[in-house]
């Protein structure tokens, strides 16, 4: 079989109904009376002489019909003579002569044989015989019974096919005058009367000549070749530049996932048009072999990978139900191909089931067609502007997947350009790849400059929290603090402030933890230092401040945060006021606490509030839930007994924190430990400790 047919034949739905139809009404092959034995005289000067007409004609396999002295007079013929005005209807070359499905024999597949006495008259010279470049499936070629070459591989009861190559194989020197006997053995698999309704056989008659001409009409073979496949190069080169700059795109945002399918699209496709150009040059894949990779895997697959790409280009919703559609789809296409198509179609599934087999074939595409038509408009109304900007590379690419269905309304599909035979799914293909890697790129750069607004507002929240929480901490006397500060994220939700009460020498310490994470959760942390900061100017009490904090974080939407608030005065006396903080750690024991709602919740909230007495050399430990939340990889919690067992030692606050973060930090960690010192007036350098993972 010619190469080019892969690429189109099994997408023939028409010529395929009508030879189902054509072969439920046909009867068994007529009877054929015996015809004179053939014999062709072939006077050879410098040139050729083509090998039409009358040739015996059998079908089985029996190698003595090699045999130069085989009486093959009670075979058949076909006439191999090109039909005036002839043409592949697949390919459009000329010169195309219909096979044995057409010529008496409708439902034979296997092995036939072609013999032609010839009379040669050669004055020099040795001779060679140029095959015809259109056979299906496979041939070996025997001369006076001698095997002089073959395409395909042969065993005993069938043959390996590849698609047809331009061959030419030279006789032996010493024929060149006399009579010789040509048999060619064929073989043609059971699924190839599904790629064309008159398969079979020889569809050229072979060319005898001197082996130097024969050589150069091998050459201008394989140039025909280059021209009928020469556009999928291109098509190539575009998909390997449209592939590599989704990668590219990938590479610099993971978050896009409309560039991870793109890039799947592109490489399916390539894979499928290598297939395509291996087989026009290479005998490396066996002709069932190539069928079954294009059209049973690759060409469903491909389609599926196109209509998800655009779910997610025009950001559907459901996405796992579209998901789950296309690859049923996928698998009911891929199951429907597969029965008619080699080794199944002919062997276990009987050549007229093309009939039902076909129109189901043709419905699940058409599904697919919906299915796009359906995220098309969806993704329209959802985004207008770059919906309808979208709509034309939707259409090409439909026209590429569905070019074959296009022939029902008689629409043209191939063109020649420059000489070169160029299909409309290539011409499609290639510009909606352009287009959609310009809307790609268009997107990614949108993408980019919206980042860059987010990374600078985050830096300036970034930079007003650093602003909140001061390198140097004021010096209270009596008491050494000490602080950790490690947020999860650029901007952290954790805060804490230690402010000094001017009036009465007390220090007020609050420590609190926002609701989220980030730029949200830095504005919210700005609010509430910037809140703490206005009311302790009028009012020091603890549960006074709660409230006030309570009062302007209500009515905000989601805001809330819990918070701790102590009031220590010089003599060492506590005033603690919770909403819904973690209790602190005195000399390494919880302090107990009422429960209570965070503030922010609801209005008129109570909060908790305790009176307890610091000895000099007694310890506070406070912290944030990110200390406990911490995370191992088997996602253990670090846990109150692991904290509680650290604080029977007298550790730093760095030693905890770090322990948290090393065993796996979730949230932002803030550890704060305050000591009261034995002697007021020997007051340490107090260091804020900000660090981030």
């Amino acid at each position: 079989m010619r190469v080019a047919p892969m690429r189109y034949a099994g997408t023939s739905v028409v010529l395929l109904l009508l030879f189902g139809i054509a072969t439920g009404l046909r009867g068994q092959k007529p009877e054929i009376a015996p015809a004179p034995r053939p014999q062709l005289e072939a006077t050879l000067g410098d040139g050729t002489v083509e090998l039409s007409g009358l040739w015996k004609f059998n079908i089985g396999d029996d190698m003595s019909w090699a045999s130069q002295d085989f009486d093959d007079s009670s075979w058949g013929t076909i006439d191999l003579t090109p039909p005036a005005g002839s043409s592949n209807p697949e390919l459009g070359s000329s010169g195309y002569i219909p096979g044995w499905t057409a010529n008496g024999y409708p439902k034979h597949t296997g092995f036939a044989w072609y013999r032609l006495r010839v009379n040669v008259q050669s004055s020099h010279g040795r001779l060679a015989i140029k095959m015809p470049n259109q056979v299906d499936d496979a041939y070996q070629l025997y001369v006076n019974g001698q095997l002089l070459g073959e395409l395909g591989r042969f065993g005993e009861r069938k043959a390996t096919a590849y698609s047809t190559l331009p061959r030419a194989f030279r006789l032996p020197r010493e024929l060149r005058n006399g009579p010789i006997t040509i048999a060619v053995r064929t073989w043609m698999d059971s699924a190839s009367i599904f790629l064309a309704p008159d398969a079979g056989g020889m569809h050229e008659p072979p060319v005898l000549g001197h082996a130097g001409v024969i050589g150069t009409l091998i050459q201008l073979d394989w140039d025909d070749t280059a021209h009928v496949v020469g556009s999928g190069f291109l098509e190539m080169l575009i998909l390997l530049l449209a592939w590599m700059v989704a990668v590219s795109l990938l590479s610099m945002d993971r978050t896009e996932p409309s560039y991870l399918w793109l890039s799947l699209v592109c490489a399916v496709t390539i894979l499928e048009n290598g297939v395509v150009l291996i087989v026009s040059f290479v005998p490396w894949i066996a002709l069932t072999a190539g069928i079954v990779l294009q059209f049973v895997i690759i060409s469903p697959i491909r389609i599926g990978l196109w209509v998800i790409f655009w779910g997610y280009w025009f950001r559907i919703g459901r996405m796992q139900w579209i998901h789950r559609t296309v690859w049923g789809l996928v698998a009911l296409t891929m199951i429907g191909t597969a029965m008619i198509s080699a080794p199944i179609y002919g062997e276990h599934v009987p050549v007229h089931a093309a009939v039902y087999l076909t129109p189901i074939l043709l419905a699940l595409r058409l599904c697919f067609g919906v299915l796009l038509c359906a995220i098309t408009v969806q993704g329209i109304r959802k985004q207008k502007a770059e919906g309808w900007l979208a709509l034309s590379a939707v259409l090409l690419v439909a026209i590429a997947l569905f070019q074959s269905q296009l022939r029902l309304f008689h629409i043209k599909t191939a063109f020649s350009l420059l000489g070169f035979a160029v299909g409309l799914g290539t011409i499609s293909t290639i510009f909606s790849l352009f287009l959609i890697t310009v809307m790609l790129v268009r997107r990614f750069l949108h993408t980019q400059r919206i980042r860059e607004q987010w990374k600078a507002e985050i830096e300036q929240a970034r930079q007003i929290q650093h602003v909140l929480i001061p390198e140097q901490l004021p010096k209270i006397p009596g008491l050494a603090i000490e602080s950790e500060y490690r947020p999860a994220r650029e901007v952290g939700g954790d805060f804490f402030q230690i402010l000094p009460v001017r009036e009465d020498g007390s220090v007020l310490i609050v420590v609190g933890d926002v609701t989220g994470k980030g730029l949200q959760a830095g504005m919210l942390v700005a609010l509430i230092v910037g809140a703490i900061r206005t009311a302790v100017q009028y009012d020091s009490d603890p549960l006074v401040l709660m409230n006030s904090l309570n009062d302007r974080l209500w009515g905000r939407g989601r805001a809330s945060a819990t918070c701790l608030i102590l009031q220590i005065c010089t003599d060492g006396h506590v005033t603690l006021a919770n909403a819904g903080h973690l209790p602190p750690y005195r000399n390494g024991v919880e302090i107990e606490m009422g429960g209570s709602l965070p503030i922010g919740v609801v209005p008129g909230a109570e909060f908790f509030v305790s009176h307890f007495t610091l000895a000099p050399g007694d310890t506070l430990m406070l912290m944030s839930d990110g200390v406990a939340e911490a995370q191992d990889e088997q996602k253990q919690l670090f846990g109150f007994e692991r904290i509680e067992k650290m604080l029977q030692r007298s550790i730093s606050a760095a030693e905890l924190a770090s322990a948290a973060q090393d065993f796996g930090q979730e949230d932002d960690i803030l550890v704060l430990r305050i000591q009261r010192l034995q002697t007021p007036g020997n007051v340490p350098d107090q260091k804020v400790v900000l660090a981030a993972t």
